[in-house]
């Protein structure tokens, strides 16, 4: 090997001007994909991070850009685009008689999906209660129950919701079962039998192309969403996946989450959503929504709901990133308060100036998370702008031992968001995210009561600590460098 590689270098040194052209194919390798990475208009921390990347690093960078770099996907959303057609529940109008707030204006502008209400919202803590209240609702199913998770693992708690939608699949209730193709890599064809031999449909979303490595997305832009609605009557969504390691019945450690169970008119939202991913998943015709028992005439209207509800989303197919700009929307507005619980918090520069702004203000502003998440890179980058926070006068809370996976924020005293987002660059740009924001002083009181508890237990962080510089300073500044990249 050593003499061949002798043998190579001895033939390249031996054509003319050789260190000329390589040097000319460096600089032209580098120009056109600067001026694509320029294109897609991303942050410019972010457009000149990868360039630098590249331009170090200019094989293993390309690579890894590849993999991971800035997509606009056009053609992807073309196929988004698609998948709606027909779909005329979908309105850039607000209905007249829905409580359209500038924030429920917002939501619908930026997603296509109008203001609505729920009859009930219940709070679901941690993963036995949550798998539990699904398992119980699929028992209860007439017409079909339709599944979409990041992160669907074949132990324990996979099995058992498996096992509950056979039944159901047997029966002859329809069953749709939307998995992630990364998050759910571990589920194989023998666990997902019984399903397909009961005669439920399994899908996957954005399938790994390792044998066709031209083809684009593979890694980057997943279904961050866990969405299971029952009969178009009742919807569960939130943080928590299905796996044993969110399951504290069976393990001890099991991540601290929150989910709901939802009821009322806004269900037809949440059933919209994962019809347009099943469709977009499996490019089946949008005869699926002609189909009365996925919209059922008797779920109780809008008028007839008591909380204010609205279905937000968001993900690499819209530039308008609304649940960034939502939660940024809600921090300008409060008046009193902004309390933030995420288990990934990378703030961009418009979160992090209305963070402080809000603090600065006099606001009671909290920030909670994870003392260590299941992520060491994306924990120091988070506690690198710790500082700024807490200068402002940002209360911060370090979340521990468990790993708290909850995704919760709440404005005041009646507004409230809830749901799949981490607060991090990757959620608001290259993920499908879903989450739910109410306007309702009662159930945002609850979850007030809920977040307290979890303050209450929580390690509070202090502006004057420890901060050794080769053990944390520098070991943060570094993480944060590449945060525009996570």
């Amino acid at each position: 090997m050593r003499e061949a590689l002798q043998d190579l270098w001895t033939s390249l040194s031996s054509i003319p001007h050789v260190a000329q052209i390589l040097a000319a194919a460096y600089v032209t390798y580098l120009l056109v994909l600067a001026c694509y990475i320029v294109l897609q208009k991303r942050e410019p921390v972010a457009t000149l991070s990868w360039i630098l990347s590249l331009a170090a690093l200019p094989y293993i960078g390309l690579f890894v850009f590849y993999l991971f770099g800035p997509q606009k996907i056009v053609r992807q959303r073309l196929r988004r685009g698609r998948s709606r057609e027909g779909m005329s529940t979908y309105d850039a109008v607000c209905p007249p008689d829905a409580n359209c707030t500038e924030l429920a204006r917002v939501g619908q502008a930026t997603t296509g999906l109008s203001p609505s209400t729920a009859t009930d919202v219940d709070w679901l803590l941690d993963g036995a209660a949550t798998y539990a209240a699904i398992i119980d609702a699929i028992g209860k199913a007439r017409r079909h129950v339709n599944l979409e998770y990041y992160i669907f693992e074949p132990d324990h708690a996979g099995t058992a919701m498996r096992d509950a939608l056979v039944e159901r699949a047997r029966a002859g209730i329809k069953v749709r079962l939307l998995l992630d193709a990364v998050g759910s890599s571990k589920v194989g064809r023998k666990f997902l039998q019984p399903l397909l031999e009961a005669g439920a449909d399994v899908a996957w979303f954005h399938p790994r192309q390792l044998l066709k490595p031209l083809k684009r997305p593979w890694l980057n832009m997943r279904t961050h969403r866990k969405l299971v609605v029952v009969d178009g009557e009742v919807a569960f969504t939130g943080g928590i996946n299905v796996t044993d390691e969110e399951d504290d019945s069976r393990n001890p450690n099991a991540y601290r989450d929150l989910h709901m169970r939802i009821r009322g008119q806004v269900v037809h939202s949440l059933q919209l959503v994962f019809l347009e991913d099943w469709i977009y998943a499996t490019e089946q015709g949008p005869e699926l929504f002609e189909r009365g028992d996925l919209f059922p005439a008797d779920v109780p209207t809008r008028a007839q709901g008591s909380i204010d509800a609205q279905v937000l989303v968001s993900g690499p197919d819209s530039a308008w990133e609304p649940i960034h700009r939502l939660h940024v929307a809600a921090i300008q507005e409060a008046k009193r308060r902004v309390w933030l619980v995420t288990p990934y918090f990378v703030p961009g520069e418009a979160a992090r100036m209305a963070l402080t702004s809000a603090a600065l203000g006099g606001l009671d502003v909290r920030l909670m998370v994870p003392k260590q998440s299941d992520s060491r890179f994306v924990t120091l980058a988070a506690r690198s702008y710790f500082d700024e926070l807490l200068e402002a006068g940002v209360r911060i809370f370090e979340y521990g031992p468990r790993m708290l996976h909850s995704k919760a924020f709440i404005a005041d005293d009646d507004t409230c968001i809830v749901g799949t987002a981490n607060f991090d660059h990757r959620s608001f740009r290259l993920n499908f995210e879903l989450s739910m924001m109410y306007t309702d002083l009662k159930l945002t009181g609850e979850l007030e009561a809920i977040l307290r508890a979890e303050f209450d237990s929580a390690e509070e962080v202090q502006l004057l600590r420890d901060r050794s510089l080769w053990r944390k300073r520098l070991p943060e500044a570094f993480a944060r460098l590449a945060s525009p990249l996570l």
